[in-house]
Protein backbone atom coordinates (compact mmCIF):
# COMPACT_ATOMS: atom_id res chain seq x y z
CA UNK A 1 0.00 0.00 0.00
CA UNK A 2 1.38 3.01 -0.78
CA UNK A 3 2.12 5.94 1.31
CA UNK A 4 -1.01 8.32 0.53
CA UNK A 5 -3.70 5.72 0.34
CA UNK A 6 -2.24 4.47 3.55
CA UNK A 7 -2.80 8.48 4.57
CA UNK A 8 -5.88 8.50 2.93
CA UNK A 9 -7.41 5.54 5.35
CA UNK A 10 -5.89 6.87 7.90
CA UNK A 11 -7.62 10.14 7.75
CA UNK A 12 -11.41 8.54 7.03
CA UNK A 13 -11.01 5.55 9.82
CA UNK A 14 -10.13 8.99 12.05
CA UNK A 15 -12.94 11.04 11.06
CA UNK A 16 -15.18 8.14 11.46
CA UNK A 17 -14.16 7.95 15.21
CA UNK A 18 -14.30 12.08 15.66
CA UNK A 19 -17.58 11.72 14.29
CA UNK A 20 -18.90 9.04 16.44
CA UNK A 21 -17.63 10.81 19.78
CA UNK A 22 -18.76 13.57 18.91
CA UNK A 23 -22.49 12.36 18.83
CA UNK A 24 -21.85 10.23 21.82
CA UNK A 25 -21.11 13.54 23.78
CA UNK A 26 -24.31 15.21 22.46
CA UNK A 27 -27.48 15.48 24.91
CA UNK A 28 -30.35 13.62 23.73
CA UNK A 29 -33.24 15.23 22.39
CA UNK A 30 -35.70 16.66 24.55
CA UNK A 31 -39.47 15.76 23.94
CA UNK A 32 -42.83 17.50 25.99
CA UNK A 33 -42.45 19.21 28.93
CA UNK A 34 -44.31 16.56 30.82
CA UNK A 35 -42.09 14.56 29.28
CA UNK A 36 -38.80 15.77 31.00
CA UNK A 37 -38.83 14.44 34.40
CA UNK A 38 -41.03 16.47 37.09
CA UNK A 39 -39.73 19.76 38.04
CA UNK A 40 -39.61 22.78 39.71
CA UNK A 41 -41.14 23.78 43.60
CA UNK A 42 -44.24 23.74 45.42
CA UNK A 43 -43.23 25.09 48.54
CA UNK A 44 -42.31 23.68 51.53
CA UNK A 45 -44.26 20.73 49.88
CA UNK A 46 -41.96 19.90 47.35
CA UNK A 47 -41.06 17.05 48.47
CA UNK A 48 -44.19 15.57 49.47
CA UNK A 49 -46.41 13.70 47.35
CA UNK A 50 -49.62 15.63 46.21
CA UNK A 51 -52.87 13.69 47.46
CA UNK A 52 -54.55 11.25 45.15
CA UNK A 53 -57.72 12.29 42.78
CA UNK A 54 -59.65 10.70 40.79
CA UNK A 55 -58.34 12.47 37.83
CA UNK A 56 -54.70 11.52 38.76
CA UNK A 57 -55.39 8.18 41.17
CA UNK A 58 -51.53 7.03 40.95
CA UNK A 59 -49.20 8.53 42.82
CA UNK A 60 -47.19 11.71 41.32
CA UNK A 61 -43.69 11.11 40.58
CA UNK A 62 -41.02 12.63 42.67
CA UNK A 63 -39.70 16.45 41.76
CA UNK A 64 -35.74 15.50 40.34
CA UNK A 65 -35.14 19.02 39.19
CA UNK A 66 -35.53 21.67 41.95
CA UNK A 67 -34.00 25.04 43.56
CA UNK A 68 -35.43 23.75 46.82
CA UNK A 69 -33.11 21.23 48.37
CA UNK A 70 -34.64 18.54 50.61
CA UNK A 71 -34.68 19.20 54.70
CA UNK A 72 -31.71 18.88 56.53
CA UNK A 73 -30.51 19.97 59.97
CA UNK A 74 -27.90 22.06 58.99
CA UNK A 75 -29.63 25.01 57.32
CA UNK A 76 -32.77 26.66 56.30
CA UNK A 77 -34.23 25.95 52.84
CA UNK A 78 -36.67 28.17 50.38
CA UNK A 79 -39.98 27.89 52.32
CA UNK A 80 -38.62 27.62 55.61
CA UNK A 81 -37.54 24.03 55.36
CA UNK A 82 -34.04 22.98 56.53
CA UNK A 83 -31.80 23.08 53.79
CA UNK A 84 -28.34 21.15 53.33
CA UNK A 85 -25.65 23.43 51.71
CA UNK A 86 -25.06 23.09 48.35
CA UNK A 87 -22.86 20.63 46.88
CA UNK A 88 -21.12 19.60 43.29
CA UNK A 89 -23.31 17.64 41.64
CA UNK A 90 -21.07 14.35 40.86
CA UNK A 91 -20.87 13.28 37.11
CA UNK A 92 -22.66 10.28 36.30
CA UNK A 93 -20.54 7.09 35.67
CA UNK A 94 -21.21 7.50 31.65
CA UNK A 95 -20.21 11.36 31.20
CA UNK A 96 -16.96 10.80 32.92
CA UNK A 97 -16.03 7.78 30.94
CA UNK A 98 -16.73 9.90 28.03
CA UNK A 99 -15.21 12.96 29.60
CA UNK A 100 -11.81 10.71 29.73
CA UNK A 101 -12.03 9.14 26.04
CA UNK A 102 -12.10 12.35 24.92
CA UNK A 103 -9.20 13.87 26.95
CA UNK A 104 -7.22 10.93 26.17
CA UNK A 105 -7.64 11.16 22.02
CA UNK A 106 -6.55 15.23 22.90
CA UNK A 107 -3.94 14.63 24.59
CA UNK A 108 -2.55 12.11 21.99
CA UNK A 109 -3.02 14.37 19.46
CA UNK A 110 -1.15 17.53 20.77
CA UNK A 111 1.83 15.01 21.65
CA UNK A 112 1.85 13.65 18.67
CA UNK A 113 1.44 17.63 17.10
CA UNK A 114 4.56 18.38 19.00
CA UNK A 115 6.86 16.10 18.28
CA UNK A 116 6.56 15.73 14.89
CA UNK A 117 4.60 12.46 14.14
CA UNK A 118 1.36 14.02 13.14
CA UNK A 119 -1.96 14.09 15.29
CA UNK A 120 -2.37 10.22 15.44
CA UNK A 121 1.30 9.09 15.29
CA UNK A 122 1.18 5.73 15.04
CA UNK A 123 -1.27 6.11 11.88
CA UNK A 124 2.36 7.87 9.77
CA UNK A 125 1.15 11.42 10.41
CA UNK A 126 -0.58 13.43 7.75
CA UNK A 127 2.38 15.23 5.86
CA UNK A 128 -0.75 17.62 3.69
CA UNK A 129 -1.43 21.02 4.66
CA UNK A 130 -4.88 19.73 4.27
CA UNK A 131 -4.32 17.37 6.68
CA UNK A 132 -2.51 19.86 9.06
CA UNK A 133 -6.08 21.85 9.08
CA UNK A 134 -8.05 18.70 9.55
CA UNK A 135 -6.15 18.53 12.59
CA UNK A 136 -6.54 21.76 13.88
CA UNK A 137 -10.27 21.49 13.37
CA UNK A 138 -10.28 18.19 15.21
CA UNK A 139 -8.60 19.77 17.97
CA UNK A 140 -10.54 22.88 18.49
CA UNK A 141 -13.71 20.64 18.48
CA UNK A 142 -12.84 18.23 21.04
CA UNK A 143 -11.82 21.07 23.47
CA UNK A 144 -14.99 22.79 23.02
CA UNK A 145 -16.51 19.65 23.83
CA UNK A 146 -14.69 19.17 26.65
CA UNK A 147 -14.96 22.20 28.07
CA UNK A 148 -19.03 21.98 27.59
CA UNK A 149 -18.79 18.90 29.31
CA UNK A 150 -17.17 20.43 32.17
CA UNK A 151 -19.98 23.34 31.97
CA UNK A 152 -22.42 20.68 32.16
CA UNK A 153 -20.81 18.81 35.14
CA UNK A 154 -21.26 22.17 36.99
CA UNK A 155 -23.94 22.05 39.75
CA UNK A 156 -27.07 24.84 39.26
CA UNK A 157 -26.50 28.22 41.34
CA UNK A 158 -28.25 27.94 44.69
CA UNK A 159 -30.88 30.55 44.91
CA UNK A 160 -31.06 30.99 48.58
CA UNK A 161 -27.58 31.87 48.91
CA UNK A 162 -28.44 34.92 46.79
CA UNK A 163 -29.06 38.64 48.54
CA UNK A 164 -33.10 38.91 49.19
CA UNK A 165 -33.18 41.97 46.88
CA UNK A 166 -31.94 40.40 44.16
CA UNK A 167 -34.65 37.77 43.96
CA UNK A 168 -37.94 37.87 41.83
CA UNK A 169 -40.87 39.19 44.00
CA UNK A 170 -42.19 35.65 44.13
CA UNK A 171 -38.67 33.99 45.18
CA UNK A 172 -39.99 32.71 48.83
CA UNK A 173 -37.50 33.52 51.83
CA UNK A 174 -36.47 31.38 54.36
CA UNK A 175 -38.52 31.50 57.99
CA UNK A 176 -36.73 32.48 60.71
CA UNK A 177 -34.99 29.87 62.98
CA UNK A 178 -35.27 27.28 59.74
CA UNK A 179 -38.97 26.60 61.13
CA UNK A 180 -41.20 25.57 58.61
CA UNK A 181 -44.28 27.89 58.04
CA UNK A 182 -47.73 27.47 58.24
CA UNK A 183 -49.53 25.89 55.91
CA UNK A 184 -53.47 27.66 55.51
CA UNK A 185 -55.77 26.39 53.18
CA UNK A 186 -57.16 28.22 50.70
CA UNK A 187 -60.53 28.36 48.47
CA UNK A 188 -59.80 27.99 44.91
CA UNK A 189 -62.65 29.58 42.93
CA UNK A 190 -63.96 28.88 38.86
CA UNK A 191 -62.64 31.59 37.98
CA UNK A 192 -58.94 29.96 39.34
CA UNK A 193 -59.96 27.36 37.61
CA UNK A 194 -60.19 28.83 34.41
CA UNK A 195 -56.35 30.10 34.70
CA UNK A 196 -55.38 26.94 35.01
CA UNK A 197 -56.46 25.79 32.11
CA UNK A 198 -55.45 28.87 30.43
CA UNK A 199 -51.97 27.91 31.82
CA UNK A 200 -52.00 24.70 30.54
CA UNK A 201 -52.70 25.33 26.96
CA UNK A 202 -50.74 28.92 27.12
CA UNK A 203 -47.23 27.33 28.76
CA UNK A 204 -47.50 24.60 25.80
CA UNK A 205 -47.81 26.83 23.42
CA UNK A 206 -44.96 29.34 24.25
CA UNK A 207 -43.04 26.34 24.64
CA UNK A 208 -43.11 24.83 21.29
CA UNK A 209 -42.58 28.38 19.79
CA UNK A 210 -39.51 28.89 21.75
CA UNK A 211 -40.75 31.91 23.30
CA UNK A 212 -38.97 32.72 26.55
CA UNK A 213 -40.39 36.47 26.76
CA UNK A 214 -43.85 34.93 26.92
CA UNK A 215 -42.96 31.91 29.44
CA UNK A 216 -41.60 34.72 31.92
CA UNK A 217 -44.77 36.01 31.90
CA UNK A 218 -46.43 32.41 32.70
CA UNK A 219 -44.05 30.66 35.08
CA UNK A 220 -41.61 30.76 37.99
CA UNK A 221 -37.89 32.22 37.05
CA UNK A 222 -37.38 28.41 38.14
CA UNK A 223 -39.24 26.75 35.52
CA UNK A 224 -38.29 29.31 32.96
CA UNK A 225 -34.57 28.01 33.56
CA UNK A 226 -35.11 24.65 33.20
CA UNK A 227 -37.47 24.89 30.18
CA UNK A 228 -35.00 27.45 28.63
CA UNK A 229 -32.42 24.59 29.12
CA UNK A 230 -34.03 21.97 27.75
CA UNK A 231 -34.89 24.25 24.69
CA UNK A 232 -30.86 24.82 23.88
CA UNK A 233 -30.62 21.28 24.12
CA UNK A 234 -32.96 20.75 20.91
CA UNK A 235 -31.42 23.94 19.25
CA UNK A 236 -28.24 22.67 19.81
CA UNK A 237 -28.90 19.38 17.85
CA UNK A 238 -31.47 20.91 15.18
CA UNK A 239 -34.76 20.34 16.59
CA UNK A 240 -37.57 21.82 17.61
CA UNK A 241 -40.47 20.54 19.85
CA UNK A 242 -43.90 20.98 18.73
CA UNK A 243 -46.42 20.76 20.69
CA UNK A 244 -50.22 21.45 19.69
CA UNK A 245 -54.40 21.38 20.02
CA UNK A 246 -53.66 20.86 24.15
CA UNK A 247 -57.29 20.29 25.43
CA UNK A 248 -58.36 19.83 28.94
CA UNK A 249 -60.37 16.44 29.23
CA UNK A 250 -60.70 16.26 33.03
CA UNK A 251 -59.28 18.03 36.54
CA UNK A 252 -59.74 18.29 39.70
CA UNK A 253 -57.77 19.79 43.04
CA UNK A 254 -55.16 17.77 44.86
CA UNK A 255 -54.45 20.82 47.52
CA UNK A 256 -54.06 24.61 48.03
CA UNK A 257 -52.77 26.15 50.63
CA UNK A 258 -50.86 29.81 51.40
CA UNK A 259 -47.43 30.23 53.34
CA UNK A 260 -45.17 33.14 53.56
CA UNK A 261 -47.01 35.44 51.46
CA UNK A 262 -47.53 33.16 48.46
CA UNK A 263 -50.87 30.89 47.87
CA UNK A 264 -49.91 27.24 45.91
CA UNK A 265 -52.82 25.38 43.92
CA UNK A 266 -51.85 21.37 42.81
CA UNK A 267 -53.92 20.00 40.09
CA UNK A 268 -54.26 17.17 38.45
CA UNK A 269 -55.24 17.65 34.50
CA UNK A 270 -55.32 15.24 32.11
CA UNK A 271 -55.16 16.45 28.54
CA UNK A 272 -55.16 15.82 24.77
CA UNK A 273 -52.62 17.22 22.32
CA UNK A 274 -50.71 16.12 19.37
CA UNK A 275 -46.67 16.60 19.47
CA UNK A 276 -43.91 16.08 16.59
CA UNK A 277 -40.30 17.14 16.75
CA UNK A 278 -38.88 18.39 13.48
CA UNK A 279 -35.62 19.39 12.23
CA UNK A 280 -35.53 23.08 12.31
CA UNK A 281 -33.75 23.16 8.49
CA UNK A 282 -35.81 21.86 6.98
CA UNK A 283 -39.25 21.45 9.09
CA UNK A 284 -39.13 18.04 8.52
CA UNK A 285 -40.82 15.60 11.36
CA UNK A 286 -38.57 13.54 12.65
CA UNK A 287 -40.08 12.02 15.62
CA UNK A 288 -43.71 11.69 16.38
CA UNK A 289 -47.07 11.86 14.13
CA UNK A 290 -48.74 14.88 13.57
CA UNK A 291 -51.80 13.06 13.09
CA UNK A 292 -51.92 10.87 16.41
CA UNK A 293 -53.62 12.55 19.46
CA UNK A 294 -52.27 11.57 22.04
CA UNK A 295 -53.37 11.79 26.04
CA UNK A 296 -51.01 12.38 29.16
CA UNK A 297 -52.15 12.62 33.49
CA UNK A 298 -49.96 15.55 35.09
CA UNK A 299 -49.96 17.46 38.50
CA UNK A 300 -49.33 20.98 37.46
CA UNK A 301 -48.36 23.28 40.71
CA UNK A 302 -49.57 26.98 40.26
CA UNK A 303 -48.08 29.62 42.76
CA UNK A 304 -49.00 33.56 43.08
CA UNK A 305 -49.13 36.57 45.31
CA UNK A 306 -52.60 36.92 46.86
CA UNK A 307 -54.48 39.23 44.44
CA UNK A 308 -52.19 38.45 41.70
CA UNK A 309 -51.98 36.22 38.69
CA UNK A 310 -51.34 32.46 38.87
CA UNK A 311 -47.85 30.99 37.11
CA UNK A 312 -46.81 27.78 36.57
CA UNK A 313 -44.53 26.76 39.55
CA UNK A 314 -44.06 23.06 39.10
CA UNK A 315 -44.60 19.57 36.65
CA UNK A 316 -44.82 16.46 37.85
CA UNK A 317 -45.67 13.14 36.04
CA UNK A 318 -47.47 10.18 37.62
CA UNK A 319 -45.83 6.93 37.89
Amino acid sequence: MSPRNHHRRSLVRFSTLALALSLALMPAAEARLGDRGSMGSRGSNTFSAPPATQTAPRPAAPIERSITQPASPQRPAIGGAPMQQPQAAAPSFARSFMGGLAGGFLGAGLFGLLSGHGFMGGMGGFMSVLGLLFQAALIVGLIFLVVRLFRRSQPEPAYADQPVSTRSPLEMTPASGGAKPQLQPITITDQDYAAFEHLLTAVQEAYSREDLSALRALATPEMVSFMGDDLAQNSQRGLVDKVSNVKLLQGDLAEAWHEQGSDYATVAMRFSFTNVMVERASNRVVEGNPNTVQEAVELWTFRRVPGGQWILSAVQRTQ
